[in-house]
């Protein structure tokens, strides 16, 4: 309880500094060598046998003590619920990654089952993404065009494009890089690499899902509208396609203009119904099955196809395609995009698991999760899936349904499995045009996001301007491109922040041993004269170890460099007047020979450069917001000391790191004339050494 600890406390000992407190702690020289530190590495014993090989399965630590009785019944409706969505979600996303429907179905069996024997989250669901299904689109798009596949008809005396062929081929693609991109999630995971997702910061991830679905919808609007327009690839490819479709919108199909927008006017109806009778239901109704059965139904009544020209989903297959090795030729054109998708694949699916973990209480390993995800997509890619991630709607009616472990998303597969092996054929009616509506409608979520752009500028402005950057990166350069180019904007954006430090002269709070910035606060004062305590807000590095001095010259008021010239000047006037008058004894030595001794007593002019009184004796460094020092640092550190030292200023450190100190050490910058006395624990330990009526610590 707050009112049990004591309103004042008292603290008296003496005064310390690095050194003093090195000798009380008995400072360890101890360190592990790199052999050592591999040998302990490759030691195998039972116990870490069993840990490793739990970790690497984790379906062998949790499913034998799975509880039927807490679990099964919500697992089960959750699994149906998501099995359900899964369906016309996978067809449509497969539109996106350009191959045929079926695949999207394959992508939410097989992966998803790797996935709940590897995986460590219990409740996102993975499957077909549609950000990672628009990047793999502009891959197959790109590697295996329409152009490439035209042929000649004899019938009609025009060139028309072999679609069995171009279908064949961008699945090749697919496959190919999905199975790229698991083999680097894989061998991200096995280096223990799973920290790379935070590079991938919250405005960055949003910035770059909200671009992504502007790629999204603009790739599906030629559904909408019913039209062909060229396929254009590389930057600026989704306004010079908006543009493209501006010019054929006279060209509009009516039937599949109509199609889609009482499909989504439909969608969206329904899904607010769900909301609003989400509090009655035990499972919310599967609005998006229900509208592709409808509209299955209808085009198959009114025959869409032939009177109206309204393009539908076509053969789908019935069972499973057997394992085919990708292509191997195709992985040098595919390494880029497949490491772009490796990276946004794990960012999204590890940042949705780790809510869920941080909700629930359980922990998510996110090098685990790598190779889970690398499992999934590099055995998907065998069985000729695309890449997948989790989704975002998905997993929250996995959790609203009540599903509570991996056994949810086992069970969604199988509903999948029962979907494929036997229903399928009977959606080859459905029209395109109602697979965008559901991807259209999806995407409301990830437009919502341009209202982080009014919050963002409320509460940080250098993350709503990677958040704008980001997006607006995304845009211009594509998905894959435009995820480099954010990631490194977001670095640039740390680097110019410690560039660009706040630089501070702190003071004391009265009666406490408390120091805080004096253009910050009224009641503070400078406590000791003489005395002049510098902080920068940032590390010392070399990117601002010039600002970092120029500020300490402007902050104090010292131009050590003007003082050190005028310094050197009056000491070579002197050299020169010691010089002459050496001359002029000589001289007059050799006229009067008698009276050597008597004039060996030259009279010296001493030039000195007297000390301004308005000077502080000392300067305090305050290290305490620094967590490193390169040998830059270190140098720029010691340069202070000497060139202040000069001019009778004596330069002390505070409030080092271990860390820090280290650097130091290593960095040569303590000597035979410079030991550890120069650095203190503490602001107040080096103010009270200044005092020299004090020395202890009282606080």
């Amino acid at each position: 309880m707050a009112e049990d600890w004591p309103m004042e406390y008292s603290i008296h000992r003496d005064v310390l500094d690095e050194g003093a407190v090195d000798e009380m702690a008995e400072k360890s020289n101890r360190k592990t060598s790199v052999c050592d530190k591999m040998k302990k590495s490759l030691r195998c014993s039972g116990p870490r046998l069993k840990r490793c090989l739990l970790g690497s399965v984790p379906v062998v630590s949790w499913l034998p003590r799975y509880s039927i009785r807490e679990d099964a019944l919500g697992d089960l409706i959750s699994g149906i619920s998501v099995g359900i969505m899964q369906l016309p979600q996978g067809m449509a996303y497969a539109l996106l990654a350009s191959v045929p429907a079926v695949f999207g179905l394959y992508s939410s069996f097989y992966p998803v089952l790797v996935y709940f024997i590897f995986g460590t989250s219990r409740h996102i669901s993975l499957g077909t993404y549609a950000v990672l299904s628009v990047m793999i689109g502009g891959v197959t798009e790109r590697l295996a065009p329409d152009s490439a596949f035209t042929i000649w008809d004899n019938v009609t005396n025009t060139e028309v494009v072999d679609i069995v062929s171009r279908d064949a081929e961008r699945v090749k693609v697919a496959a190919a890089v999905t199975f790229m991109s698991g083999i680097f999630q894989l061998l991200l995971g096995l280096v223990q690499f799973g920290f790379v997702v935070t590079y991938l910061s919250e405005p960055l991830v949003r910035g770059y899902t909200t671009g992504a679905a502007i790629h999204v919808i603009v790739s599906q609007l030629k559904y909408t509208f019913g039209v062909s327009p060229k396929r254009y690839s590389g930057p600026m490819s989704v306004i010079y396609t908006v543009l493209e479709m501006c010019y054929l919108v006279p060209q509009t199909n009516v039937g599949s203009l109509v199609v889609s927008i009482v499909s989504i006017v439909g969608l969206i109806a329904a899904k607010e119904l769900n909301t609003y009778l989400s509090k009655r239901l035990p499972v919310p109704i599967p609005v998006e099955l229900l509208g592709i059965i409808i509209a299955t139904v209808v085009s198959w009544q009114v025959n869409l196809k032939d009177k109206y020209g309204v393009d539908v989903v076509g053969d789908i297959p019935s069972g499973l395609q057997p394992p085919v090795f990708p292509a191997t030729s195709l992985f040098g054109q595919v390494i880029g995009d497949a490491f772009a998708l490796a990276v946004v694949g794990y960012g999204i699916a590890i940042s949705l698991g780790r809510i869920f973990a941080l909700k629930y209480g359980y922990k998510v390993d996110s090098n685990q999760e790598l190779i889970a995800l690398g499992l999934s997509n590099s055995i998907g890619g065998i069985f000729q899936c695309f890449a997948i991630s989790c989704s975002m709607s998905r997993s929250m009616v996995q959790e609203s349904t009540g599903g509570r472990t991996q056994v949810a998303g086992a069970l969604s597969a199988v509903v999948i499995l029962f979907i494929t092996l036997w229903i399928g054929t009977l959606f080859e009616d459905l029209p395109k045009a109602v697979l965008a509506a559901i991807i259209y409608v999806n995407l409301h979520g990830m437009i919502k996001q341009f209202m982080d752009i009014p919050a963002l500028w409320r509460t940080n402005t250098i993350d709503m301007v990677v958040w704008l950057a980001t997006f607006i990166l995304t845009i211009v350069l594509n998905p894959d491109l435009g995820l480099a180019a954010s990631i490194a904007f977001s670095l640039l954006t740390v680097i110019f922040r410690t560039q660009l430090p706040t630089y501070s002269l702190l003071g004391q709070v009265p009666n406490t041993d408390v120091y805080r910035p004096l253009e910050d606060y009224n009641q503070v004062q400078r406590h000791v004269p003489g005395v002049v305590i510098f902080r920068s807000s940032a590390t010392l590095y070399f990117a601002n170890a010039e600002m970092y001095q120029e500020a300490l010259a402007r902050k104090s008021g010292i131009d050590i460099t003007k003082t050190l010239a005028a310094k050197k000047k009056l000491e070579a006037k002197r050299k020169r007047h010691e010089k002459k008058m050496a001359k002029k004894a000589k001289k007059d030595a050799k006229k009067n020979p008698v009276n050597t001794v008597r004039k060996n007593n030259v009279t010296v002019i001493d030039v000195e450069l007297e000390r301004d009184p308005s000077l502080p004796r000392t300067i305090i460094l305050d290290l305490s917001p620094v967590n490193f020092l390169d040998t830059v640092g270190v140098k720029t550190l010691r340069n202070i000391r000497r060139d202040y030292g000069e001019i009778g200023i004596e330069v002390i450190l505070c409030g080092c790191q271990t860390s820090v100190v280290q650097n130091l050490q290593t960095g040569g910058f303590f000597g035979d004339k410079l030991t550890k006395s120069c650095l203190f624990t503490s602001i107040h330990d080096a103010v009270l050494y200044c005092r020299p009526e004090s020395n202890t610590f009282t606080g």
